[in-house]
């Protein structure tokens, strides 16, 4: 008959610290999944880090770094379009600097920043402010009335707009009812890019002001409700709370507006084109200086300086880009 003696523990061991564990432990611990430790983690997180990267760096590197060091090369370039190119350096940009089309072109760019940007964010803080307060379907209704010129094509808003201020459009009508005998004349040369303005101002007001309700409304609403009780306006709750708690989304508006708003193409273009095909170069922003350059009927067609005149629109966008960021950074409001 064979005995079986449990085994003593050796000397000096403390038999409470290491209890006994029984089949039910044993087998709870063999399905209890180990937690993987931090380098396991971080080692699996590099190996997923090109198949994630790679195809978007792919499709960047071809559609955006490759046409950029492309352009970069033709600025420096004499080219038609066709032919051999003949190296000129930086003589396209020497031109740039003293042409007066392509000053009064980035004059008027400036004028579309910032004078229209003012009216364009002006008009939003007062159409979020009337609405931040709208409930129900009349809040819905005003938000789609709001934003729909943005859903319209550019060139059908350009018409449209044009037809209003003609010489017998439905503005002069208007003056002409009210009792103004004389209206001026909106799309003469010295009126035209007032008109330009007044358009971007409109049809662009509504996707900002949808942007920056959007925004607001996350918003905690006990805020406006403390607002209520200490007996504030529409314009102290704009001020001290939605203003404030809504300055991140105000931030990138301005970004958006700044690279929209140099990029301003197909509005002037229809509304101020001429038979010929082009708008009056008092007119023109950078944007339609680079279209001249290269598709100008009445010359011969400069790749190089349409091509110059891209990468200073792209310089200005990324300089006035960065002054926004920098302006407008501020420490961040706990809500």
């Amino acid at each position: 008959m064979t005995t079986h003696t449990a085994a003593r523990p050796q000397a000096g061991a403390d038999v409470t610290s290491a209890p006994a564990r029984g089949p039910r432990s044993a087998v709870r611990a063999a399905r209890t999944p180990r937690r993987p430790s931090r380098g396991s983690f971080e080692a699996a997180r590099r190996r997923l880090f090109w198949p994630f990267v790679l195809p978007a760096l792919i499709l960047f590197t071809v559609l955006m770094l490759i046409p950029l060091v492309g352009t970069s090369w033709i600025s420096l370039q004499n080219w038609p379009g066709a032919g051999p190119m003949e190296w000129v350096g930086l003589k396209n940009y020497l031109y740039l600097v003293r042409d007066p089309t392509f000053l009064k072109s980035f004059t008027n760019s400036g004028l579309v920043v910032l004078v229209a940007g003012a009216g364009v964010f002006a008009g939003s803080f007062i159409l979020l402010a009337l609405m931040k307060d709208m409930i129900g379907r009349g809040r819905a209704f005003a938000r789609a009335v709001v934003f729909f010129p943005v859903i319209i094509p550019g060139i059908v808003l350009s018409i449209v707009w044009g037809f209003l201020f003609q010489a017998d459009g439905l503005v002069n009508e208007v003056l002409t009812s009210v009792g103004i005998s004389d209206p001026p004349a909106w799309l003469s040369q010295e009126n035209r890019f007032g008109v330009i303005l007044l358009g971007i101002i409109w049809f662009s007001t509504g996707f900002y002001a949808t942007v920056l309700l959007a925004g607001a409304d996350q918003i905690p609403p006990y805020l406006y409700e403390d607002c209520a009780l200490a007996g504030a306006n529409m314009w102290q709750r704009f001020r001290y709370v939605t203003l404030p708690l809504s300055w991140d989304v105000i931030t990138v508006c301005a970004v958006l507006w700044t690279i929209n708003a140099l990029k301003t193409f197909e509005f002037i273009l229809a509304i101020a084109g001429s038979s010929s095909g082009l708008p009056d170069p008092a007119t023109w922003t950078i944007a339609l200086y680079t279209y001249a350059s290269v598709f100008n009927p009445a010359g011969i067609p400069s790749y190089g300086r349409g091509a110059a005149s891209a990468l200073v629109m792209l310089a200005l966008i990324g300089v006035l880009v960065v002054l926004i960021r920098r302006i407008m950074r501020r420490e961040s409001i706990e809500m």
